[in-house]
């Protein structure tokens, strides 16, 4: 009967160590988990912010290029709408001159 009772003592034992050995590696494997589940996320935020940097750099390159063009397509219309003979161009470069000259 004694060795029953020791046998049995010993397999609650043995359970008991192998339920807590589960245990530990389940812990493990979570903890591993949220580690890996942590560094996927961090590094799809980083790509994120990444992609998110080049768009904003593409529309600031495209909007420039349209400043320009746009400033082109005034500065041809303004030249040919505004035409200034010999006489004009002198006495506006007489105006500019006096305007500096008197205007310290």
């Amino acid at each position: 009967m004694r060795d029953v009772i020791r046998k049995m003592l010993e397999v609650e034992a043995e359970a008991k160590r192998l339920i807590a050995e589960a245990q530990a590696e389940a812990e493990r494997l979570v903890a591993e988990a949220r580690t890996q589940a942590q560094e996927a996320t961090e590094r799809r935020q980083r790509e994120t912010r990444a992609e998110a940097e080049q768009i904003i750099q593409s529309a600031l390159k495209e909007a420039e290029a349209e400043k320009r063009k746009r400033l082109a397509e005034a500065a041809a219309k303004i030249e040919v709408e505004v035409r200034l003979d010999e006489a004009m161009r002198r006495r506006a470069a007489e105006a500019v001159v006096r305007c500096v000259c008197e205007n310290p």
